[in-house]
């Protein structure tokens, strides 16, 4: 009996509604939090941190925003890593001019920034779709760098044209600059992104998200039944842009410490799209799976070699990661569309019924 409902009545709505109306789920969370939040950081070393988790975590919120509006409203954006970019350089420009107010504040903050430029151009969205949708989010995420690089007042005139992250305090702790250490910033990106999930997870199951649901099933009916269509995908787009717009001040603020434009190209909107095809659409869950696997994988492929006395060149690790995950989206588009997500939902189902036949 590993993973039963039998016994656990329901007695009311709410419990029968909850977001883990199974014991072993709650468990399962509380063990997951449990080693996010005290296990990780006091076995686990800077590399750990530093290289492994906190990118890890950011990459997720930047896939959990792109899922909302693709898995969840069936609109296809490639202009992520451009929205990431605004709320980067939102939240460099608010720092700069309000200097003394509290930089998490603005980290946050920078979402708003984020989520109207999406909600701008998510405009289109009621009149196109599909390809035409992706085009349009593409030429999105071109224009959004060329201002990146081709407007001095966004990166404060500095001859590099990047971003420097100023040293900040939280509580007399540094949380960035160079003196900020990588339990600080991994705690303050862990408390961030669970909060957000947990914002996220009530989105998607309450009103809002049964119209993002409706309009990607089938928006004519959706219209028909009083779903107005524009300003649900408008809500969608923000929302996500919102997501990908914190995601991208904390990859600057609290990761990198200081980026270039480069940054947030078309290359970074690919990579968060493929995160999300391999880890489930429309799955919060598949989020952070899917930037497990392909974010994980290139650090398991430079150190399991030398591990095993091997030698593998750097440039041979990058191909092979191109290479892996180019299958993986093939076998996963054929076989598993719905991705890692729906796998561990058949698992799940497995053991309801185990030992008995499914």
């Amino acid at each position: 009996m590993f993973y039963r409902e039998v016994g656990q009545y329901k007695t009311n709505y709410v419990a029968d509604q909850a977001v883990f109306p199974i014991l072993q789920d709650r468990i399962g969370l509380g063990v997951i939090l449990l080693i996010a939040f005290v296990v990780i950081p006091l076995t686990g070393d800077d590399f750990l941190l530093n290289a492994v988790m906190i990118p890890f975590l950011i990459f997720s919120l930047a896939a959990m925003g792109l899922n909302i509006l693709t898995g969840y409203t069936g609109l296809l954006s490639l202009g992520t890593g451009a929205f990431m970019g605004v709320g980067a350089f939102a939240c460099y420009k608010l720092t700069t001019i309000f200097p003394n107010v509290n930089i998490l504040i603005w980290v946050i903050c920078s979402g708003f920034f984020s989520a109207a430029v999406g909600a701008l151009f998510g405009l289109p969205s009621l009149r196109i779709k599909g390809f035409y949708l992706a085009v349009a989010t593409l030429a999105a995420q071109f224009f959004l760098d060329w201002c990146f690089i081709r407007i001095p007042w966004l990166y404060n005139y500095n001859a590099s044209g990047a971003i420097q992250v100023p040293q900040r305090m939280l509580f007399d702790i540094p949380i960035t600059g160079p003196t900020a250490t990588a339990m600080t910033r991994y705690y303050v990106v862990l408390t961030i992104v669970v909060a957000m999930t947990w914002v996220a997870s009530n989105l998607v199951r309450g009103r809002i998200g049964r119209m993002w649901m409706a309009i990607r099933d089938m928006d004519i009916a959706a219209e028909l039944i009083g779903i107005r269509p524009l300003p649900t995908k408008l809500t969608s787009f923000a929302v996500s842009s919102f997501y990908c717009g914190v995601a991208g001040a904390l990859l600057v603020f609290l990761w990198y410490g200081g980026a270039e434009a480069d940054v947030f190209n078309v290359n970074q909107s690919f990579l968060i799209l493929f995160m999300v095809i391999i880890g489930g659409l429309g799955s919060l869950l598949g989020s952070y799976l899917g930037a497990a696997l392909i974010f994980i994988l290139p650090i398991v492929l430079r150190m399991l070699p030398p591990a095993l006395g091997l030698e593998i060149r750097s440039v041979t690790v990058e191909h092979l990661t191109f290479v892996i995950i180019g299958v993986r989206i093939i076998v996963f588009l054929i076989s598993e569309p719905h991705g890692l997500a729906r796998l561990w939902q058949v698992t799940k189902q497995k053991l309801r019924v185990w030992p008995f036949p499914y």
